[in-house]
């Protein structure tokens, strides 16, 4: 006959003060809180109010909540132990129940039911908020237009999945087809836009020689300066998989400004911008990416047109390496008098000049080993880098390359293929914009660079 305590309460919420009672004792069963923490929300608790009332924290109210995107067959199936609390909350990434319970129905005849897989099957068709046409777009932008992004509460989603993919594409080209129209101020013929480029885009066309505004001793000093801070911070924490954030904002900071000089706008020659054109798309990390300076075959200049200040009388001048000739000694004087000479010839005896010119060719070239090299770079280089290099050549090699953009994507995306890109953007500003120049140009070249082009 104990006297046992009472608290009398006229005001408040009766599951509230039954979750808390529950709640001391012993914790209750996820959905038991989902239910009670719903029914204190639909009348008006706030989620940081249900949090501060159950001393847990406002992620956790979250979560629960968050479980009444679960249909209620998998809310039943979860109650009878056939589905765990992991499962359920990956299902949670969606609110579709349609799809919950097809995805449900496919992995019940899959030994195979993870969480992560549940994951991956839900947001099949839907796009990372990281993939560079999100970060090119922005969330913002995408959601300002209508599209949806899924979310998952119970581990780190890295901003979700956007769900329509043809919206954030369709926002993607718009962007780009705008930041076109705004470089074609600059000049140029034409423009091409893509969110990706397949790769090898540019091949046979020529990239005009670019020029950059030169920067002072002070600056170049400073440059030198940040490349040696640069390579001597990465390399003192080269082993360390998380970098101290101060040394980690030192490096952005150092790479800030090197790129301040690497990236300084090229110049180009005015007369040329205007036959060339531009390649717009989306880089690796999202980031706008514009290839400038890309002639076309069919603008180039007509070929016997004379460019402003050069000489044509020399274009086919011999020149010697080692004991080999190669070309004409007197230029267009001597191709016309070699084209009357031939026309009077019967084509039997032009075929036998030339067989024995070929084998003395083959035996000079035999015996010079520094003219074959030069030749056969030159051969190679005149069909990789000019339109008309097929026909220009005195020896045939045939080279091949195969397109490799149609065996896979993103390749252009890929570390190797950038470096395969800035190798041949070196060589299209550095060879000469005439085919009829080449030979002079690996004449006076260096060994060094002959070499490099010939293993490019």
């Amino acid at each position: 006959n104990a006297p046992v305590p009472c608290i009398v309460k006229t005001d408040g919420i009766e599951e509230e003060d039954s979750l808390a009672e529950n709640t001391m004792r012993e914790a209750l069963h996820p959905l038991d809180q989902f239910r009670a923490f719903k029914n204190l929300q639909d009348q008006g608790v706030t989620i940081d109010e249900i949090a501060a009332r159950f001393f847990v924290g406002a992620p956790v109210v979250r979560q629960r909540l968050k479980l009444a995107a679960a249909s209620q067959k998998l809310l039943d199936l979860y109650v009878a132990e056939e589905l765990s609390l992991e499962q359920l909350m990956a299902f949670c990434v969606t609110d579709d129940h349609a799809r919950q319970e097809e995805v449900w129905k496919t992995l019940n005849r899959s030994y195979i039911k993870e969480p992560y897989t549940i994951r991956r099957l839900l947001t099949e068709g839907a796009v990372k908020a990281g993939d560079k046409r999100a970060v090119f777009v922005g969330v913002e932008a995408y959601e300002a237009a209508g599209g949806v992004i899924l979310r998952d509460l119970f581990q780190q989603d890295h901003g979700g999945w956007l769900q329509d993919m043809a919206l954030l594409d369709r926002l993607a080209r718009e962007k780009l087809a705008e930041a076109a129209d705004a470089l074609r101020a600059e000049g140029w013929k034409w423009s091409e836009i893509a969110i990706d480029f397949p790769y090898g885009h540019s091949n046979g066309l020529r990239r005009l020689p670019a020029s950059y505004a030169p920067i002072s001793e002070e600056q170049q000093a400073r440059y030198d300066a940040a490349l040696a801070e640069y390579d001597a911070l990465s390399d003192e924490h080269e082993s360390e998989e998380d970098l101290p954030e101060e040394v980690d904002r030192k490096l952005a900071e150092l790479e800030k400004e090197i790129a301040a000089v690497d990236e300084r706008p090229a110049i180009y020659d005015p007369t040329e911008i205007s036959r060339a054109g531009i390649f717009v798309s989306i880089d690796y990390d999202g980031a706008l990416k514009v290839e400038r300076g890309f002639v076309r075959p069919e603008d180039e200049e007509p070929a016997g047109a004379p460019a402003g200040g050069e000489s044509t009388g020399s274009a086919g001048a011999a020149k010697r390496v080692g004991d080999v000739a190669v070309g004409s000694p007197d230029g267009d004087a001597a191709d016309h008098d070699e084209t009357e000479v031939s026309s009077k010839l019967s084509d039997r005896l032009m075929s036998e000049l030339t067989a024995h010119r070929t084998l003395a060719l083959r035996v000079a070239l035999a015996n010079e080993p520094e003219a074959a090299f030069l030749a056969a770079t030159h051969a190679l280089a005149l069909m990789s880098f000019y339109s008309s290099g097929r026909f220009d050549g005195c020896i045939e090699i045939d080279a091949k390359s195969v397109p490799l953009g149609p065996y896979a994507s993103g390749l252009a995306d890929l570390a190797t293929a950038r470096a395969n890109d800035e190798a041949l953007g070196h060589w299209q500003l550095r060879l000469p914009k005439k085919s009829d120049d080449l030979w002079d140009w690996l004449v006076k070249a260096d060994r060094e660079s002959t070499a490099g082009l010939f293993a490019f």
